[in-house]
């Protein structure tokens, strides 16, 4: 794949560079021929003269329902979030291996994990934005899901946000995504009553078979919501983990007791912490001792993540929706 431009393999090597990008922007529901898989040629040096930064080869990517706001065109600070550069190479969290750095905190060889491009190659300025990984003994997919922004705003949003107490009911919706599973399970770890929702058979047997809920119901199947609702919670919701909205969070609502809480998910854009240590020392352990399991679906290669991303709209994928650029 590489084209020397001088006498053998040298920091001058040209390589072929695949990109996702976004041919424009999008109103309604997206579609895969929003974006074009198209293949250029990088050096694998950072440009001269550099002082910050790093070159990575992107090994995983992270497919995340966020990114459907960025695909519409919006006036900076509208969103928490900014707008897509039509024309341009998608960004999104990945994991990453450092090949030349001009940012003492990064050598080569290092693997990190945050936030990167749609590439195979990318030089990375906002060094700020992406994380070392120093334990590499989980699958490096993880930084991606349970170990990054997934796994974060799960532990956040209801550790900080909710205040668990044992005894307490919890209601997940979109409970088997990249979220929703670790929900689930955190809530099973508190000591509490846990019911989720999903939009297949296969996603109701995984929610209670693989992540232990107490309790799960397809919400297509159900004429009535609030009917479902008080099936499941008799003497309603203390923490409901809402990841839907519409007509789901509205069959909520009455059924929420008092004093409860509702934890109104979405990207947590700024963690300002260099490594969330707390976290990790929860989540490490419970996934090494089997206390957590974590499903992913990971479809491979650059030319697949189009419909990878538009089938987390669909409720194609069941788990953590990844893309595997490269094995290293």
């Amino acid at each position: 794949m590489a084209a020397s431009t001088g006498g053998g393999v040298g920091a001058e090597d040209v390589v072929r560079n695949k990109q996702v990008i976004l041919r424009d922007y999008v109103s309604g529901f997206p579609k895969e021929s929003d974006m074009q898989v198209t293949t250029g040629t990088t050096k694998l040096k950072l440009p001269e003269g550099s002082n910050a930064g790093f070159l990575v080869k992107n090994l995983y990517l992270s497919c995340d329902p966020y990114m459907r706001n960025r695909m519409t065109k919006r006036d900076p600070g509208a969103s928490y979030v900014d707008s897509f550069n039509a024309g341009s190479p998608i960004t999104g969290y990945g994991v990453a291996k450092v090949l030349e750095s001009a940012d003492p905190k990064f050598k080569q060889g290092d693997l990190v994990w945050g936030r990167t491009v749609w590439e195979e190659y990318s030089t990375i300025t906002a060094t700020d934005s992406l994380f070392k990984i120093h334990n590499t003994d989980v699958p490096l997919s993880y930084y991606t899901g349970i170990l990054g922004m997934p796994g974060m705003t799960a532990y956040a949003g209801f550790y900080e946000v909710c205040s668990p107490k044992k005894g307490e009911t919890v209601y997940v919706s979109a409970a088997s995504g990249a979220v929703g599973q670790l929900v689930g399970q955190f809530a099973k770890l508190s000591g509490c009553y846990v019911v989720g929702s999903a939009g297949t058979k296969e996603k109701v047997d995984l929610l209670k078979k693989k992540f232990g809920f107490d309790g799960a119901f397809n919400y297509k199947e159900e004429p009535d919501l609030d009917a479902a609702l008080k099936r499941f919670f008799p003497e309603g919701i203390d923490i409901n983990f809402e990841n839907v909205g519409g007509k789901m969070l509205d069959a909520v609502l009455p059924n929420m007791r008092v004093h409860g809480r509702i934890a109104v998910c979405g990207m947590i854009s700024q963690y300002n912490l260099e490594q969330p240590e707390g976290f990790l020392e929860m989540v490490l352990p419970a996934i090494k001792e089997g206390k957590i399991t974590y499903v992913e679906d990971v479809v491979e290669g650059l030319e697949s993540a189009p419909a990878a991303l538009i089938g987390l709209f669909a409720g194609r994928n069941v788990g953590k929706q990844v893309v595997l650029v490269s094995r290293e």
